[in-house]
């Protein structure tokens, strides 16, 4: 987490509780949900880190980017980076997922501002419009 907001720049990803508990630090390492406030430098080596300044391409949104802001799925802004990468993550394996689904994922991203409700909704948006468009542009390595 340190290497990636003070030494790349990257300050998407939050430091929330430093255990892996809350979601805000989520990164994707060889697009796997990952939680980089746990995440050891020496076990990273060729990894390919995806963060969520990598999702954009060319000042153009990703999908799930452009749902959560449509949705409005945030308030402070402070969990929007993981939520977003967590579901990026789940809409990479799963692109039809069902409410459990979508609660599974979410259920270790902290949103203490409680807009749930919103999170779901622009879930279930970008899934829908991640279905309807050609795939997802190739991931950025960061």
């Amino acid at each position: 987490m340190s290497v990636l907001r003070y030494d790349l720049g990257l300050t998407g990803s939050k430091f929330g509780c430093g255990e892996g508990f809350c979601g805000a630090c989520t990164v994707l390492a060889d697009n796997q949900m990952t939680r980089s406030c746990v995440m050891r430098l020496g076990a990273v080596g060729n990894t390919s880190i995806t963060t969520i300044e990598g999702l954009a391409v060319n000042d153009r949104l990703h999908p799930v980017q452009e749902a959560f802001l449509e949705a409005e799925a945030f308030q402070c802004g402070y969990c929007t980076p993981g939520m977003v990468m967590a579901t990026v993550s789940l809409l990479r394996t799963n692109p039809s997922p069902s409410d459990q689904d979508i609660a599974k994922i979410m259920d270790r991203n902290v949103c203490r501002c409680g807009t749930y409700p919103r999170i779901v909704r622009a879930v279930k948006l970008a899934a829908s419009r991640m279905k309807s468009t050609t795939p997802a542009p190739s991931e950025v390595r960061r």
